[in-house]
């Protein structure tokens, strides 16, 4: 590819005390948690090497915050956001748990969409509401809202949507279209709809990412939009995300959010936020242009190597939803890369029922670690 997304080093790499390096011993190759192995964005990195020269490692100040995201929102989604609508938070679920708290009763159902990223499951638990289930369908191998499955559960009493919107794990970038009809559902069951929009600024060639509340109407009046820049900047571990209300009805909603949402996020996630949402631009460009690689090289190895395997390469962002329920490896194919390959991916039973059979793999590398990842895997499906 020509640039330094494809010059990782191995060694260099398994010195990093993330937990990515650090949960399995050195001969396993990870690639199941959602972190890239690319370095980060310059503008990013000297913010950050400023702030330590300076000794500043204080609180988070929010000077700057709205307007950045705000100028940010309008290149990348062409939204228009006041700037004065967006709220810290120390990360999207986080600010998952205050708004359940806010808008939400013990005991409230929230809906998920099966397969979906797993610590969906714990935080509605740990906010002693109640998981709704409402899976997505495949009627032609394609992931899509079960429209039928929202309204039923939304009259059936949920009061909470938790969206994920691009999709994890199965990369899928719901089309305006669809977020209409969901917010027409919302309106008329009093839904509240929390869009995780972590991925957002990762979406690929090909397709569209629209804001929830960017639609107005009845999402501005029932939706909060929650977005970070730690996914496409690969900063998740500095804690900083944002809120961001479209209506005055989800502006008073947010105003209300409590004090533990401003301490809790860390000043270098902060400052990393700014630097990535003012002057990452041109960086983020070539991210996805590597991105859209790695997405078509996966698929070109696994054809290659391992061709049981099914893949629908995603529409955002780099983590790869793999049906691997014909190689014969039962329902915890993820156990048996790892023992037999030595190659960690991510359990698919994690993320649901609909996970049975799959695994989620972390494709934000360098074709060399592809090659690895997939070697690996063959390895481990070899008699």
């Amino acid at each position: 590819m020509g640039n330094g997304f494809e010059d990782l080093d191995l060694d260099r790499l398994r010195r990093r005390r993330s937990e990515k390096w650090q949960l399995f011993p050195p001969d396993v190759l990870p690639a199941f948690i959602a972190e890239m192995d690319y370095d980060l964005a310059e503008p990013v990195l000297a913010a950050l090497r400023e702030a330590v020269g300076l000794s500043d490692c204080g609180y988070a100040a929010l000077d700057g915050i709205g307007p950045a995201f705000a100028a940010f929102a309008r290149a990348r989604h062409d939204w228009t956001v006041d700037p004065g609508r967006v709220h810290l938070v120390p990360d999207v679920m986080a600010g998952v748990d205050a708004l359940l708290a806010l808008a939400t009763e013990p005991g409230d159902g929230v809906v998920i969409n099966t397969p979906v990223y797993p610590p969906f499951f714990k935080h509605i638990g740990f906010a002693r509401r109640q998981v709704v289930e409402v899976p997505l369908v495949r009627p032609d191998g394609r992931w899509e809202l079960d429209f039928a499955g929202l309204e039923a559960a939304f009259a059936a009493g949920a009061r909470g949507y938790l969206l994920c919107n691009p999709h994890n794990p199965t990369g899928r970038v719901f089309s305006a279209a669809d977020l209409g009809r969901i917010a027409a559902l919302a309106e008329r069951y009093g839904v509240l709809v929390m869009a995780d929009e972590i991925h957002a600024s990762l979406t690929l060639p090909g397709v569209r990412h629209t804001p929830f509340v960017s639609l107005g109407g009845a999402a501005a009046e029932h939706g909060v939009t929650l977005a970070s820049a730690s996914k496409a900047f690969n900063v998740a571990g500095l804690k900083g995300a944002v809120a961001v209300a479209g209506s005055a009805a989800m502006q008073r909603l947010l105003a209300r959010l409590p004090d533990s949402c401003h301490y809790g996020a860390g000043l270098f996630g902060v400052l990393a936020s700014l630097a990535a949402w003012n002057a990452g631009g041109d960086w983020l460009d070539a991210l996805i242009r590597q991105l859209d690689h790695a997405r078509a090289e996966f698929g070109r190895l696994l054809g290659e190597r391992l061709p049981g395997a099914r893949y629908v390469p995603p529409e955002a962002s780099y983590l790869a939803w793999v049906d691997c329920s014909r190689l014969g490896l039962g329902p915890e194919p993820a156990q048996v890369f790892l023992d037999r390959g030595r190659v960690a991916l991510g359990r698919g039973l994690d993320f649901g029922a609909p996970g049975d059979g799959f695994v989620r793999v972390t494709i934000g590398t360098s074709s060399a670690l592809l090659a690895g990842i997939v070697d690996r895997m063959a390895a481990a499906c070899s008699p």
